[in-house]
Protein backbone atom coordinates (compact mmCIF):
# COMPACT_ATOMS: atom_id res chain seq x y z
CA UNK A 1 0.00 0.00 0.00
CA UNK A 2 1.52 3.49 -1.28
CA UNK A 3 1.16 5.98 1.23
CA UNK A 4 0.45 9.86 0.05
CA UNK A 5 2.64 12.41 1.78
CA UNK A 6 0.84 15.84 2.37
CA UNK A 7 3.34 17.66 -0.48
CA UNK A 8 2.40 15.36 -3.11
CA UNK A 9 2.07 17.68 -6.11
CA UNK A 10 -0.20 15.24 -8.10
CA UNK A 11 -2.94 15.55 -6.18
CA UNK A 12 -2.22 19.05 -5.75
CA UNK A 13 -2.24 19.71 -9.63
CA UNK A 14 -5.68 17.58 -9.86
CA UNK A 15 -7.24 19.90 -6.62
CA UNK A 16 -6.12 22.84 -8.28
CA UNK A 17 -7.40 21.99 -11.57
CA UNK A 18 -10.94 20.95 -9.89
CA UNK A 19 -10.96 24.53 -8.18
CA UNK A 20 -10.45 26.05 -11.23
CA UNK A 21 -13.27 24.64 -13.02
CA UNK A 22 -15.67 25.26 -10.41
CA UNK A 23 -14.54 28.95 -10.13
CA UNK A 24 -14.90 29.08 -14.08
CA UNK A 25 -18.34 27.73 -13.50
CA UNK A 26 -19.45 29.92 -10.71
CA UNK A 27 -17.98 33.37 -13.04
CA UNK A 28 -20.13 32.50 -15.98
CA UNK A 29 -23.14 31.87 -13.65
CA UNK A 30 -22.65 35.17 -11.91
CA UNK A 31 -21.90 37.11 -15.62
CA UNK A 32 -25.25 35.74 -16.71
CA UNK A 33 -27.07 36.11 -13.80
CA UNK A 34 -26.00 40.34 -14.20
CA UNK A 35 -26.49 40.04 -17.96
CA UNK A 36 -29.94 38.67 -17.63
CA UNK A 37 -31.00 42.03 -14.24
CA UNK A 38 -29.72 44.48 -17.06
CA UNK A 39 -31.66 43.53 -19.66
CA UNK A 40 -34.79 42.85 -17.24
CA UNK A 41 -34.33 46.36 -15.99
CA UNK A 42 -34.08 47.73 -18.82
CA UNK A 43 -37.09 46.71 -20.12
CA UNK A 44 -38.91 47.00 -17.07
CA UNK A 45 -37.40 50.80 -17.35
CA UNK A 46 -39.15 51.01 -20.97
CA UNK A 47 -42.06 50.13 -20.13
CA UNK A 48 -42.39 52.30 -17.24
CA UNK A 49 -41.10 55.31 -19.44
CA UNK A 50 -43.67 54.54 -22.12
CA UNK A 51 -46.54 54.26 -19.45
CA UNK A 52 -45.43 57.92 -17.62
CA UNK A 53 -45.52 59.22 -21.07
CA UNK A 54 -49.33 57.74 -21.78
CA UNK A 55 -50.26 58.95 -18.40
CA UNK A 56 -48.95 62.77 -19.38
CA UNK A 57 -50.80 62.50 -22.81
CA UNK A 58 -53.70 61.30 -21.04
CA UNK A 59 -53.56 64.07 -18.84
CA UNK A 60 -53.29 66.47 -21.44
CA UNK A 61 -56.33 65.31 -23.50
CA UNK A 62 -58.41 65.20 -20.40
CA UNK A 63 -57.87 68.80 -19.46
CA UNK A 64 -56.49 72.27 -20.69
CA UNK A 65 -54.81 72.23 -24.49
CA UNK A 66 -53.16 75.30 -24.02
CA UNK A 67 -49.65 74.83 -24.37
CA UNK A 68 -48.58 76.85 -21.04
CA UNK A 69 -50.65 74.60 -19.10
CA UNK A 70 -49.18 71.62 -20.76
CA UNK A 71 -45.89 72.80 -19.81
CA UNK A 72 -46.62 73.96 -16.08
CA UNK A 73 -48.06 70.19 -15.66
CA UNK A 74 -44.85 69.32 -16.80
CA UNK A 75 -42.87 71.72 -14.42
CA UNK A 76 -44.72 70.68 -11.31
CA UNK A 77 -44.32 67.16 -12.37
CA UNK A 78 -40.87 67.17 -12.59
CA UNK A 79 -40.44 69.05 -9.19
CA UNK A 80 -42.56 66.61 -7.45
CA UNK A 81 -41.47 63.25 -9.34
CA UNK A 82 -37.50 64.54 -8.14
CA UNK A 83 -37.97 65.60 -4.83
CA UNK A 84 -39.72 61.96 -3.92
CA UNK A 85 -37.47 59.68 -6.54
CA UNK A 86 -34.17 61.89 -7.07
CA UNK A 87 -32.97 62.60 -10.55
CA UNK A 88 -34.43 60.92 -13.54
CA UNK A 89 -37.53 63.24 -13.89
CA UNK A 90 -36.65 66.61 -15.20
CA UNK A 91 -38.88 68.47 -17.18
CA UNK A 92 -36.82 67.55 -19.94
CA UNK A 93 -37.05 63.73 -19.43
CA UNK A 94 -40.67 64.09 -18.92
CA UNK A 95 -40.78 65.88 -22.31
CA UNK A 96 -39.05 62.28 -23.87
CA UNK A 97 -41.43 59.86 -22.22
CA UNK A 98 -44.29 61.85 -23.30
CA UNK A 99 -42.97 61.82 -27.12
CA UNK A 100 -42.24 58.62 -26.81
CA UNK A 101 -45.66 57.64 -26.06
CA UNK A 102 -46.65 59.61 -28.92
CA UNK A 103 -44.33 57.86 -31.40
CA UNK A 104 -45.12 54.17 -30.11
CA UNK A 105 -48.27 54.30 -29.03
CA UNK A 106 -49.36 51.90 -32.44
CA UNK A 107 -47.27 49.60 -31.05
CA UNK A 108 -48.79 49.42 -27.56
CA UNK A 109 -49.09 45.64 -27.82
CA UNK A 110 -44.94 45.34 -28.32
CA UNK A 111 -44.02 47.51 -25.59
CA UNK A 112 -46.58 46.38 -23.12
CA UNK A 113 -45.11 42.96 -23.59
CA UNK A 114 -43.60 42.09 -20.08
CA UNK A 115 -40.66 40.41 -19.57
CA UNK A 116 -41.81 37.46 -17.50
CA UNK A 117 -44.72 37.14 -20.33
CA UNK A 118 -42.25 36.12 -22.62
CA UNK A 119 -41.37 33.42 -20.93
CA UNK A 120 -42.63 29.94 -21.88
CA UNK A 121 -44.87 27.96 -19.91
Amino acid sequence: MKKTRPGNTRNTVSDDQAISILLENIRKLVQTARRTAVATINSVRVVTNFEIGRLIVEHEQAGARRAEYGKEVLRTLSTRLMNEFGQGFSKRNLEYMRRFYLLYRERLSQIAQTPSAQLPV
